[in-house]
């Protein structure tokens, strides 16, 4: 009996050991794909572009424009109130509402932008980001590859984000060379 408690402590022992080799062999890494999308050249390219078009910058005045008409009826209601009837407080409740409504529009309109934006950047970018990503799993010699968002902690080193902008970086700004 106590050789076979010795021979199962043994197996475990070099079973124990040889997953440990194992596991150093394999080299697992994260990344962040959002981040390396996004924060590359062209993408930031795009977003600067983006927000300095004729069009997105109406849509930003026109919902500072809507907030600050809000703000300044809540202090006209906040001041008056007390000496308006019921007609007149129904008024300024109508007029607050349809400013809200087009705060509320202005907004939605600039998300919806954004948001075009963001699946642009992305459909844009995908084939060439797949490229540099294989080549930087390669280089790497990554096994395991984790998003970022999935991981509760890792060090530095085991970040590949910032190796894919680079490599994404060289390519945007090859073919940009191309053309």
């Amino acid at each position: 009996m106590s050789n076979l408690k010795g021979f199962v402590l043994l197996l475990v022992g070099v079973l124990g050991c040889s997953s440990v080799v194992m596991a150093a062999e394999d080299k697992i890494a994260i990344l962040d794909v959002q981040q390396a999308m996004f924060a590359s050249d062209y993408a930031q390219s795009r977003v600067k572009q983006s927000i300095e078009s004729a069009d997105f910058v109406a849509l930003k005045a026109k919902a500072e424009g809507s907030a600050a008409d809000l703000q300044a009826m809540s202090k006209e209601a906040e001041a008056k109130r007390l000496t308006w009837s019921a007609e007149q407080a129904g008024s300024h409740q109508k007029r607050m509402s349809y400013a809200k409504a087009d705060y509320d529009l202005a907004v939605q309109k600039i998300q919806g932008e954004q948001k075009q934006l963001q699946q642009q950047v992305l459909q844009d970018l995908s084939p060439i980001f797949q490229q540099a990503l294989s080549e930087v799993i390669e280089e790497e010699g990554v096994t395991l590859l984790l998003r970022a968002e999935s991981v509760l902690s890792a060090s530095a080193e085991n970040n590949l984000t910032a190796k894919v902008v680079d490599r994404l970086n060289q390519k945007t700004n090859a073919v940009n060379e191309d053309k």
